[in-house]
């Protein structure tokens, strides 16, 4: 499946390697005010080539909208841009054209499909993402007209974690980490596991703010459901919690609890979702990812005939992938929560009676 969402979908398109990818979003609400700059600046903050700390690949990500936009609003009909690539290196990949590189998805979708674009990994490259991320800052458009913010920073770098959180900061580093205090020996791991031609994985911490209480399906498209599939559908997490995630069960219900008072909880362990639905505190979802698969030291495989091979990788690739997945995470998050939005609008009569009554 190549769609995500409901009422407000999102379909992605391209491969790493191909001459373009990108995006078309349908269900966005006609009046919108799209501001390109805005969309740009999401791409730029994801894009590759801008430190030691990601991958050398260097692309622009210029996005281009191609429909659904019209005199600075969107239309109501599907949004759709693209991202032209302009510095894929396909003959790194010439020599594993019939390898398996370990941790990667070449051998699942060689058993599913039975053909891949070995170039960089294709489809399964997360080159992908840098759609979901245009798509997303519209998501994150639309949320701000009802004073939701969404954001996101690293808290975990190879096991070194965050022991404050310094949200300002996080939106200048260039690792996006939450703890100034930290941010010297994260960046220290990576570049040292870098020099070892090897990687380092990340946990990602990522909060929507001023969301009100109400939004979710249940049962079977809960927020928190959802919010977990959209984050585990991103290359490399591997692990999603939500609140306290797996420290709620080594606690006491009267321990785990989120006290109500007049002015809203007094704590939230609860990740501000109950029962599936948004209760209008602070949504937290913290994301783990894995290190990047692609590293430069000799692995044991198989090629596709089955034979034992050593595998040599070329290319560049990121020694961390938790840095740029941050800024996916938050578009991830922040098309649930449209696609949560539009749907509620349906769920009661007085919503219904405002418009046609």
């Amino acid at each position: 499946m190549n769609t995500f969402g409901r009422q407000l979908r999102m379909t992605t398109f391209g491969e790493s390697h191909g001459k373009a990818l990108g995006c078309v979003l349908d269900g966005v609400p006609a009046g919108l005010a799209i501001d390109e700059a805005f969309i740009q600046s999401e791409l730029d903050r994801r894009r590759p080539g801008t430190s030691a700390l990601t991958t050398a690949r260097k692309e622009a990500d210029r996005v281009e909208i191609l429909s659904g936009v019209f005199e600075g609003y969107s239309t109501g009909t599907p949004i759709a841009m693209v991202i032209f690539n302009a510095d894929q290196k396909s003959r790194d990949y010439t020599n594993i054209k019939d390898l398996f590189r370990p941790g990667h998805a070449d051998y699942t979708y060689h058993q599913k499909y039975g053909i891949r674009d070995y170039r960089g990994g294709g489809r399964s490259s997360a080159r992908e993402t840098a759609a979901r991320v245009a798509a997303g800052a519209i998501a994150q458009l639309m949320l701000r007209t009802m004073g939701i913010t969404v954001r996101s920073g690293v808290t975990e770098i190879d096991g070194i974690e965050a022991t404050m959180y310094d949200w300002e900061y996080a939106r200048t580093s260039p690792l996006l980490a939450l703890d100034p205090t930290q941010a010297p020996a994260q960046e220290a791991a990576i570049l040292a596991a870098k020099a070892e031609h090897d990687s380092v994985g990340g946990a990602v911490l990522t909060e929507a703010l001023g969301v009100p209480a109400g939004l979710g399906e249940p049962l079977y498209y809960k927020l928190d459901a959802v919010l977990a599939d959209a984050m585990m559908g991103i290359n490399a997490v591997k692990a999603v919690e939500i609140g306290d995630g797996a420290a709620a069960a080594r606690l006491h219900g009267s321990a785990n609890n989120d006290p109500l008072t007049s002015e809203g909880f007094e704590t939230n362990h609860s990740g501000g979702i109950l029962g599936g639905i948004s209760n209008g505190d602070t949504i937290r979802i913290k994301s783990y990812f894995k290190p990047t698969p692609s590293i430069f030291q000799p692995q044991q495989t198989i090629d596709t005939d089955g034979h034992p091979a050593t595998l040599e990788l070329k290319g560049r690739h990121d020694p961390c992938v938790a840095i740029r997945g941050a800024v996916v995470t938050e578009a991830m998050m922040a098309l649930v929560l449209g696609d949560m939005a539009l749907l509620n609008l349906g769920r009661r009569m007085e919503h219904l009676t405002k418009i046609y009554g």
